[in-house]
């Protein structure tokens, strides 16, 4: 076991990765605890109100990735200094993605269907992050050898390719597909060759004049969305709570204020 953590962590300079990504999904879950007790009125945790004004989380969480982010940059590759800095960065970022909803829509919307953005982008987070940690880099650099990285046209083409194909998904409709694709690039391509979303920039310039592949399109997006949506909500609904209805949202609402 340290054999394997001095050689697949600590000698690639990974430590501060994994302490941030540990931080992050540590950070996220404790949140959300404390939220839902909040919200079903359970243990000592309050809402934080200074002078009628709610403190949102992302604010401590936007302070925490400012002092860690510069921390990492001043400080060097070993040491404490660099894992206090990870830390702290990971702390910030699961206090601001927690709430990324929020700023997306620039409203409370925490416990309603647009909260869902949040659990989303947390999850997706820390699948890239993990990826990375496990060797992945991005646009198929590891893919790519001693003697590749040596000749940088074959470098260059190499990623110009892995960036086509996750252009090509997400232009598809498919932002998820091309996330992930960013890392591992063979997702891309899966997500590059397959039909397009109906509503993606693809379908509205390709299949305009095609109504048999428009027609297939939104077959297959509606099944699609039939087979993994209700999943999909489940999971997001473990993760970090249902969300209230149209009442219950607009009083939760006004009581975050």
């Amino acid at each position: 076991m340290g054999h394997w953590w001095y050689r697949n962590i600590i000698e690639p300079g990974k430590l501060p990765l994994l302490l941030a990504l540990t931080a992050f999904v540590l950070t996220f879950v404790i949140t959300r605890v404390i939220t839902r007790m909040i919200r079903a009125g359970k243990g000592p945790f309050r809402n934080i109100d200074s002078g009628g004004v709610h403190i949102h989380h992302v604010v401590p969480g936007v302070l925490l990735m400012v002092a860690g982010g510069f921390g990492a940059v001043a400080s060097g590759r070993q040491g404490v200094g660099p894992a206090l800095c990870a830390v702290l960065f990971g702390v910030g970022v699961g206090l601001v993605l927690d709430e990324f909803a929020l700023i997306l829509h620039l409203h409370d919307v925490y416990w309603t269907e647009q909260g869902r953005k949040s659990v989303e982008m947390v999850v997706m987070t820390a699948a890239l992050v993990g990826l990375v940690l496990c060797g992945f880099l991005p646009f198929g650099v590891n893919d790519v050898g001693r003697q590749e990285l040596a000749d940088r046209g074959s470098a260059i083409l190499s990623v110009s390719l892995n960036f086509l194909f996750a252009l090509l998904a997400l232009s598809k409709g498919k932002a998820r597909i091309a996330l992930f694709g960013v890392i591992v690039p063979f997702i891309a391509v899966i997500g590059a060759i397959r039909l397009a979303r109906p509503d993606s920039p693809w379908a509205r310039r390709f299949y305009r004049r095609r109504p048999r592949a428009r027609a297939r399109s939104q077959l297959r997006a509606f099944h699609h969305d039939r087979r993994w949506a209700g999943l999909s909500r489940r999971i997001q609904d473990w993760i970090g709570g249902a969300p209230n209805g149209p009442t219950e949202a607009s009083v939760h609402t006004a009581d975050r204020r």
